[in-house]
């Protein structure tokens, strides 16, 4: 053996490395990008959600906007009405995207491919409606403010900028390693066998829904998460955080930094949140820039930032 890291110590050491530059940047930046990166994290972790169904296991899915609402509604109700502190409150929504991202495969994972991606489609369509259907308690697309009281974390307020920037490290760190762990497990290499060849896994053993459906809860327990954490941090839940907008936006942050990539959905983020950013100071139609970016990645870089460098790595290529 030479000298160095290989193998698996080596990919852990990377991606702590990550983890210590982003540390670092969110104790030097300005406080303008110190607080912008905070979102770009709690985004990031919602990326990761659906990287976990989409980039590993093969379900494009254009539903996530309704675990993240799920996450983001379960924190915040739970705050507003029953008085939740923070903690419990960020729980209860991570179990709500959970819950329903269960729910809701229960009944989509019994189609596959283009069906699937309609059907959970249809699902978050529902969902938003519902949200608007029911604006005496949900807000509806004015939405309401989490009261500051359920925004004490051990003390901290989450509401001032440095505790919120803790918060957001604390979660995005844990969803990493986390989904690193996964990945790197047992369970992690059968998402992608069923990914690869779903009729091959088969033969071998392994249910394709069951396999599914576990994944699916655990993308919607990260998208409930960051949906919590959104609501939590940044004091404010609306309706309009279910529509089809918030299912393509972590369609795109993967696609951009590379699909079935544990660091991908972050890189993605981070850049399409500064293109989004710049050009809302140029022209009002800021979607526009999201629209053309999907098309591009789609037609002429679909495996990301990270997984076309990942590719050559592994190919050897210049």
């Amino acid at each position: 053996m030479t000298g160095g890291l290989t193998g698996e110590p080596r990919i852990w050491a990377l991606h702590l490395a990550v983890l210590a530059l982003i540390a670092a940047a969110l104790a030097g930046l300005p406080l303008y990008h110190s607080n912008v990166l905070a979102r770009v994290l709690v985004l990031a972790v919602f990326a990761m959600g659906y990287n976990l169904a989409f980039g590993y296991t093969g379900l494009l899915s254009l539903g996530h906007a309704l675990f993240f609402a799920a996450g983001m509604y379960g924190a915040g109700l739970g705050a507003k009405v029953l008085g939740l502190p923070a903690g419990a409150a960020l729980l209860a929504g991570a179990l709500a995207g959970a819950a329903l991202a269960g729910l809701v495969g229960l009944l989509a994972l019994r189609t596959a491919g283009v069906s699937f991606m309609i059907v959970t489609l249809m699902f978050a369509q529902a969902g938003y409606l519902t949200l608007l259907y029911f604006g005496a308690v949900t807000g509806g697309d004015e939405g309401f403010i989490i009261p500051d009281t359920s925004r004490v974390l051990m003390g901290a307020r989450l509401s001032e900028d440095g505790p919120r920037a803790v918060a957001a490290f604390v979660l995005f760190a844990t969803a990493l390693l986390a989904c690193l762990a996964l990945i790197r497990s047992r369970f992690g290499r059968v998402m992608v066998a069923m990914r690869e060849n779903e009729e091959r896994s088969r033969m071998l053993g392994y249910d394709p829904f069951r396999v599914k459906l576990g994944a699916l809860t655990l993308s919607g327990l990260y998208a409930g998460a960051a949906g919590a954490a959104y609501g939590v941090l940044f004091g404010y839940v609306g309706a309009n955080f279910a529509t089809i907008q918030y299912s393509i936006l972590p369609m795109l942050y993967v696609l951009l930094g590379g699909a079935g990539v544990v660091l991908g959905p972050f890189l993605g983020a981070l850049i399409m949140f500064y293109l989004i950013d710049i050009a809302s100071a140029y022209t009002t139609a800021h979607l526009m820039v999201v629209g053309v970016a999907l098309v591009v990645l789609v037609l002429f870089a679909p495996r990301g930032i990270l997984g076309t460098l990942r590719d050559r790595v592994v190919r050897g290529l210049p």
